[in-house]
């Protein structure tokens, strides 16, 4: 069965939603050794700044959409994704969370290394998939999305920063082509820094 999925803005009503999906990474994530996100990073708080500053994004089932009206802004393309949702996954519920920066990340002019490009650029932050999830293009879809978002904003450049031991993250960032460009550092820590051009 085909489902499908919708790119849009969150809205505070997808928070305790998203808040669980973020739970669950973490968790998943202290499961295969990682130290990522084992901190209370990211709390409520980050996605409700995500949230009211614009940049929160979810991929959600489009029927009864929480978004739909005033609550937030939907945009008019979908993708298609074949056997994705589980049988009971509810219309308009959640499936992925992300938040598409397109004002920059300060810790980024500090990398050590180079990036690919000078100019504008997206970054995205706080990919989670909910639980169960995993392995069915999810996170995929959602850096496509980004990147169609960014292109059509005419940003030419996607930048994302990952731990060393999200594995997961790793791989997908090279199975869509981001290239290594050096290391950034947060309070929290050191982290890898990725970029592709659009």
């Amino acid at each position: 069965m085909n489902e499908q999925l919708l790119f849009r803005r969150a809205a505070a009503a997808d928070i305790p939603r998203i808040m669980r999906i973020i739970a669950r990474a973490q968790a998943q994530m202290r499961a295969a050794g990682s130290l990522q996100w084992q901190d209370g990073y990211p709390a409520e708080s980050d996605i409700a700044r995500d949230i009211g500053r614009g940049d929160g994004y979810v991929l959600s089932l489009p029927a009864a959409d929480p978004a739909a009206g005033s609550a937030g802004s939907a945009l008019p393309d979908r993708d298609s994704l074949p056997d994705m949702l589980p049988g009971g996954s509810a219309a308009g519920e959640a499936v992925a969370y992300g938040a598409a920066v397109f004002d920059g990340e300060p810790a980024y002019a500090g990398i050590e290394g180079r990036w690919l490009t000078d100019g504008a650029y997206v970054v995205l932050h706080r990919l989670a998939v909910a639980g169960g999830m995993q392995g069915r293009g999810l996170a995929t879809a959602f850096l496509r999305r980004v990147g169609e978002l960014a292109r059509r904003r005419g940003v030419c450049a996607f930048r994302v920063d990952t731990n060393f031991d999200n594995r997961r993250m790793l791989r997908l960032l090279e199975k869509e082509g981001f290239r290594f460009c050096g290391t950034v550092r947060y309070a929290g820590g050191e982290r890898l820094a990725f970029e592709k051009r659009l």
